[in-house]
């Protein structure tokens, strides 16, 4: 990847993160956040993170869920099977 990072890297990187932690890990907006700029080093700012859950949800990849908390999470597919669409 470049120096520069997109929102919508950060937010397909940010996706996999919720994925891979599904059913493990609850992941809040800021844990997302923090992982970023952890994991992609200086060149990722606050504001372009928080775009990019913005996209994550707007987008439909994720939504929030509401337990004791706000988590960012898959959203789930009632009455489907998840190895078809």
């Amino acid at each position: 990847m470049a120096d520069e990072y997109t929102v919508e890297q950060i937010a397909d990187a940010m996706f996999k993160m919720v994925e891979e932690t599904m059913g493990k890990k609850n992941l809040k907006a800021s844990d997302l956040r923090k992982a970023m700029i952890k994991q992609l080093g200086g060149n990722v700012d606050k504001q372009l993170c928080k775009e990019a859950v913005r996209m994550l949800i707007d987008g439909g990849r994720c939504v929030y869920s509401y337990f004791g908390g706000s988590y960012v999470t898959i959203p789930h597919k009632e009455g489907a099977n998840p190895d078809k669409d």
